[in-house]
C-alpha cells in the first residue's frame, strides 16, 4: 500500500508539472517606460480580470484567487504603444474552492487571505498597490516565438512593481483593438523572490515548500 501511494505521488506531480500554466516571463532591470500614444482607453474594471494562481513544490494544492485592476492604455493606428496598471492588493481574494478547510487543518480562504497580504508576503499595509507599467510592445513573430496563448498577437514588456522592487517582465499576448475597446489576454509566469516575496529568512523550511513560481492569468478590457 505504500509503494503504491508514492507512486501515485509521483503521477500526480507530474501530470501537474506536465500541465503549463502560462509562458514563463522574461525578466531583466528596470526600463525606460513607454509614452502613451494616441487614443487612451480605460480600463473596465468590472469586465476584466487578474487571476493568479500558488502551489506547493510540484504543483500540488493550488491556491487561486483575483485581484481587482484598473488603469489605461493607449493606441495609435491600432496599435498599443503604452499603459499603466494599477493593482489594488487589499482587493486580493482567495476563491473558495481552493481552499478545504477538512485537509488545511481548518483554515479557510479567507485566512489565506489575510495571510498574504500581512508582512509575510505583500504588506498591503505599507504597499497597497502594485503597478505594471508598458515599456515596449512588438508584433508576435511565429517563427521565434512561443505561446501556450492560442492566437498570440503582441509580445508585451513592463515595469512589474511590487512592494519596493521594480522588475522589467517580457510575455506573450493576444491583443484586439477595435473603435470602441482593447482587450488583451496571456497567461504568463513570473519567480516571486524576484520581488523578495519569500515566508520568512532566506533557506526557511516554511518558504521551502512554496513553489517560486506563480500562474497570472489577465484578461483585460479598456474603453473609451
Amino acid at each position: 500500500m505504500k509503494k503504491v501511494s508514492i507512486l501515485a505521488f509521483a503521477a500526480v506531480a507530474m501530470l501537474v508539472s506536465c500541465n503549463k500554466a502560462g509562458d514563463k516571463a522574461n525578466t531583466t532591470t528596470e526600463q525606460q517606460v513607454a509614452e502613451q500614444q494616441g487614443a487612451v482607453y480605460n480600463v473596465d474594471a468590472a469586465a476584466s480580470t487578474v487571476k493568479w494562481t500558488g502551489t506547493h513544490k510540484g504543483g500540488l494544492n493550488p491556491r487561486f484567487g483575483v485581484v481587482k485592476a484598473e488603469g489605461t492604455v493607449a493606441v495609435e493606428n491600432n496599435v498599443v504603444t503604452g499603459g499603466k496598471f494599477t493593482l489594488d492588493l487589499n482587493s486580493l481574494t482567495t476563491d473558495e474552492a481552493s481552499v478545504d478547510p477538512a485537509t488545511s487543518g481548518g483554515k479557510k480562504s479567507t485566512d489565506l487571505d489575510g495571510h498574504l497580504k500581512s508582512a509575510d508576503f505583500f504588506d498591503v499595509e505599507k504597499y497597497p498597490t502594485s503597478t505594471f507599467e508598458i515599456t515596449s510592445v512588438a508584433a508576435f513573430d511565429a517563427a521565434k516565438d512561443q505561446s501556450v496563448l492560442e492566437g498570440a498577437t503582441n509580445v508585451i514588456s513592463g515595469n512589474l512593481t511590487i512592494k519596493d522592487k521594480t522588475v522589467n517582465v517580457t510575455f506573450p499576448a493576444k491583443v484586439t483593438v477595435t473603435e470602441g475597446e482593447v482587450s488583451l489576454e496571456s497567461k504568463f509566469t513570473i519567480n516571486r523572490q524576484d520581488w523578495g516575496l519569500t515566508y520568512g529568512t532566506e533557506g526557511d523550511a516554511k518558504d521551502w515548500m512554496i513553489s517560486q513560481e506563480i500562474n497570472i492569468e489577465l484578461n483585460v478590457h479598456a474603453k473609451k
